[in-house]
């Protein structure tokens, strides 16, 4: 259980507030049918921000997905490139705005599927949006995969591994968990020199604190500019709710 993996209460304390793309024909069919489900993105629509757990239960039953990560990582500029909306998630330089659990419905109604933007883990602290986020990963029966995203600049923190370390451990206690584990990268815009030896890097921690972890994927959401790996993660959140084979 979550709970009971070393560093969680360290990490819980601190929240703010808390495979490469395949070339050739195939990849780019699958690309393209990923997109396809998030093409209609002015349907997309928040749903609900809880900040309990006795609310979960009131949410549809489609399939989740949701993305953690360290305050300022950038999880609100990545969801919305993804999503396909400038606005639709609030972004901010101040660490912390994201305070509660909030669903977001993607595709027309009834829709495909729902990102859930949690709260960014930190060194400020409210353990109530810890336990919150601890009961929704152990309870929640619709949730496929979870995000963390690692910020290329900062690297893996001690945040970030401890974070990691007890999702691989909730992962292989298998107990009851169906979902699957898959790191993002982000703001590789943000490396000058030598980026490719620090992606590298990240990529060896990542494998190092957690096995289970699916092969990371690299992104950038530059407000000006053209971002990369949208395509992907969009690739990856359909498969795992198993809209796509």
């Amino acid at each position: 259980m979550l709970a009971s993996t070393p560093n969680v209460a360290a990490i819980f304390r601190s929240f703010h507030a808390l495979p490469t793309l395949q070339t050739g024909i195939s990849g780019r069919c699958i690309s393209s049918r990923a997109n396809v489900i998030f093409k209609d993105a002015k349907s997309a629509e928040f749903l609900a921000a809880v900040g309990d757990k006795e609310s979960l239960s009131l949410l549809s039953g489609l399939p989740e997905v949701v993305v953690t990560g360290r305050a300022n990582v950038g999880k609100s500029s990545l969801l919305n490139s993804v999503i396909g909306r400038r606005d639709l998630l609030f972004t901010s330089k101040k660490a912390g705005r994201t305070q509660t659990l909030n669903f977001f419905r993607v595709g027309s109604p009834p829709g495909r599927l729902v990102v859930v933007d949690s709260p960014g883990y930190g060194a400020r602290g409210r353990p109530e949006w810890g336990d919150l986020f601890n009961h929704y990963l152990e309870t929640r029966k619709q949730l496929c995969r979870v995000f963390i995203l690692i910020s290329a600049a900062h690297g893996m923190t001690a945040t970030d591994e401890a974070m990691l370390s007890s999702l691989n451990a909730q992962i292989q206690s298998h107990d009851g968990i169906c979902w699957t584990l898959q790191a993002i990268i982000t703001r590789a815009d943000a490396l000058k020199t030598n980026g490719r030896a620090q992606i590298d890097q990240i990529e060896q921690d990542i494998f190092r604190v957690a096995p289970t972890c699916l092969p990371p994927i690299v992104t950038s959401c530059p407000s000006k500019g053209i971002p990369f790996g949208i395509d992907e993660v969009r690739k990856s959140i359909s498969h795992a709710c198993r809209i796509l084979p």
